[in-house]
């Protein structure tokens, strides 16, 4: 078994690390399709360019189907309109 005692020196008293996040947000790579009855892999597509953030959208790669969407306020495209 593995020695876990670096692992938990890590964690703060609610468990959580103390160290900065490893990740700022999460990137869609399956989501479930109702079309197809499944959890596929997505394509993302820019869709809006908005005042609050730049607008994605998840499609099916089976079949085209909407699957999801996203906001994203860091997105590069947002960057040039806060200006």
């Amino acid at each position: 078994m593995k020695d876990m005692s670096s692992y938990f020196s890590n964690l703060g008293p609610r468990g959580g690390s103390n160290r900065q996040a490893d990740f700022d947000e999460f990137e869609a790579m399956e989501l479930y399709c109702p079309k197809c009855g499944q959890a596929v892999a997505v394509r993302k597509s820019l869709l809006l360019i908005l005042p609050e953030g730049d607008k994605y959208e998840y499609r099916c790669q089976n079949c085209g189907t909407p699957v999801g969407d996203k906001l994203d306020k860091s997105g590069q495209f947002y960057t040039l309109i806060k200006r």
